[in-house]
């Protein structure tokens, strides 16, 4: 279906105000019969005449009165998209990608606050690993997302937001580990394949060359953490989010090689920032 272009209305609406055809064109700088041609036009496109003769001069048919309400919200919304757009003003949806302990420990407050500042946004927050969200801000279905090291940005831009620990939590029947073969023969517990952290602890792992007995994923780190509370094996989470879920005292926390403790969670994009996600930025 052929949708009616605003340079039309403009025109209709012109001679509607102008009360004629002649006038119309000398506003708009057109000649009579482009602006005759151009009502006629639209009238075998609506299949209505808009019209009608009265004496020498037009007056609208009952078709154009409504055309001309409908012409007239079109233009007020058309000025107000313009107006918006050139106020700088953050609207509008905001697709944002996060892992589950950022979004659970770093983004509660922060996106408080720029609901606060910015009303007129519509967050929306979707959780996944680090390589699930790459693939989705690469591909536009989210326009940022948080993801952690180590991963590959390719033609992304990426930023250090935020800096995290990261501890390695067992059960508190668990004796100190004090290097990756102290592991050997447990299970791992983690996310998906995909997660930076389950990849930074296999790393750890294979240089040494430990394997874990067998890997249980899951998709939460409330589940995680309660199945390491109870005994099944190890995992490695940020210390910080340990200290969100009050979880620190089911279990036990043990420290990891600096080279594998410290990590960076980066805000990734694809191509130029929106007025929303520059607003966030600022934020950070």
């Amino acid at each position: 279906m052929r949708s009616i272009d605003l340079d039309s209305l403009d025109i209709f609406r012109t001679v509607v105000q102008e009360g004629g055809v002649l006038r119309a064109a000398s506003k708009l700088n057109r000649v009579q019969s482009n602006v005759t041609t151009r009502i006629k036009q639209l009238e075998q496109r609506l299949g209505r005449p808009l019209f009608r003769k009265q004496g020498r001069g037009l007056v609208l048919s009952p078709e154009g009165e409504l055309l001309l309400s409908y012409t007239q919200r079109l233009f007020r919304l058309a000025d107000e998209a313009e107006n918006e757009l050139k106020s700088g003003r953050a609207v509008g949806v905001f697709r944002i990608g996060s892992l589950e302990s950022t979004a659970g420990s770093r983004l509660a407050p922060l996106l408080s606050r720029f609901h606060r500042q910015h009303p007129g946004v519509v967050v929306e927050l979707v959780t996944g690993t680090t390589g699930a969200l790459l693939q989705r801000v690469a591909h536009f279905e989210i326009e940022a997302a948080f993801v952690s090291e180590p991963f590959t940005p390719g033609a992304l831009a990426s930023r250090k937001v935020f800096e995290e620990e990261l501890v390695l939590i067992t059960g508190t029947d668990v004796d100190g580990v004090r290097r990756a073969s102290d592991l050997a023969g447990l299970t791992l517990i983690a996310f998906a394949s995909g997660c930076s952290y389950r990849k930074r602890v296999e790393d750890w792992l294979g240089a040494s060359a430990v394997l874990p007995a067998r890997t249980l994923e899951f998709a939460s780190y409330q589940a995680m953490i309660a199945c390491v509370a109870a005994g099944t094996g190890f995992a490695i989470v940020p210390r910080s989010l340990l200290a969100t879920l009050k979880s620190s005292q089911d279990v036990r926390q043990h420290e990891l090689p600096a080279r594998v403790r410290r990590n960076h969670t980066h805000l990734v994009w694809n191509g130029e920032p929106s007025t929303s996600l520059q607003r966030l930025m600022e934020m950070l």
